[in-house]
């Protein structure tokens, strides 16, 4: 599933194409996907200019002037693409791509959703009622904004019996820090996946907060981790797996000290480290 590199680099794709750009139509092939789609209330953003395409956790928001500052929150699921066609200004509109679920219009540009597993989401909110949208209210701590450093880590570790990586990817705590990025920032903080969150120290959470923000910025630099689903809006791929240090290397030398890369299964999710230098 994409997580926030991901969807940041969909993000900064996106808003140089829309903000700016007024929403001349949006059309619908079905009425919902992982959830039913307002349809009535999005239908509210026709002539509506975009005035930024900004993230939160997983979620794209579409946000638009005029009353109420209404946003269209966009979730990609697992499989979900979010392009942007520059050439809309055809006589006829494109024909429906096979899986696309939605499009918006906007002038000289067309954005298309399409999605072949159905697990992503499309949602409304208003500026004054995103905080307490449903999806977005639960979610927890962003990593790359203030408020995330290794005191925040140690306060959430406190008396938790749960593993250091499921502490990274449960939502309700940090957002954003998926399987993949989990397992990467564990090693490059020399921290043990596994091993249990309330046994980490002072130096262990300042090393493994550096890590987290290390690892996702670096993953938007290369334009985040395609392995087989993941495109930009340009329906490029992301680059970041060439950089991947532990996942997907069960077997391989570790680079930093030469030990065995290991793979275990938790929850279902394949966990990666290196028996050598991770404690």
């Amino acid at each position: 599933m994409p997580e926030l590199p991901e969807v940041e680099t969909v993000r900064a794709g996106a808003e140089p194409h829309l903000v700016g750009r007024r929403v001349a139509e949006i059309e619908f092939a079905r009425a919902d996907l992982r959830w039913p789609i307002p349809i009535d209330e999005l239908g509210r953003l026709r002539g509506r200019t975009c005035t930024a395409v900004a993230r939160r956790s997983k979620y794209l928001l579409l946000c638009f002037d005029g009353p109420e500052r209404p946003i269209a929150v966009v979730h990609l699921g697992m499989s979900g693409r979010l392009a942007v066609d520059l050439h809309a200004r055809r006589a006829a509109p494109p024909p429906w791509k096979k899986h696309e679920h939605w499009r918006m219009r906007f002038q000289d540009r067309l954005v298309r959703y399409v999605d072949p597993r159905r697990f992503g989401a499309l949602g409304f909110a208003t500026a004054a009622g995103l905080a307490a949208h449903p999806w977005l209210a639960p979610l927890g701590q962003e990593p790359l904004e203030p408020g995330f450093d290794g005191a925040f880590l140690h306060r959430i570790s406190r008396k938790k019996k749960c593993s250091v990586k499921s502490l990274l990817m449960d939502a309700r705590l940090v957002v954003g820090v998926g399987n993949i990025y989990a397992s990467e920032s564990c090693w490059l903080a020399r921290v043990r996946p596994r091993r249990a969150a309330g046994s980490l120290r002072v130096a262990d959470c300042d090393a493994l907060a550096a890590a987290v923000q290390h690892v996702l910025r670096a993953a938007i630099a290369s334009g985040g981790t395609s392995f087989r689903d993941f495109v930009g809006v340009d329906e490029g791929a992301g680059y970041f797996a060439r950089e991947l240090q532990v996942y997907e290397r069960s077997g391989e030398t570790c680079r930093r000290c030469g030990a065995t890369i290991r793979r275990t299964v938790d929850v279902g999710r394949s966990t990666y480290w290196c028996a050598g230098c991770q404690r």
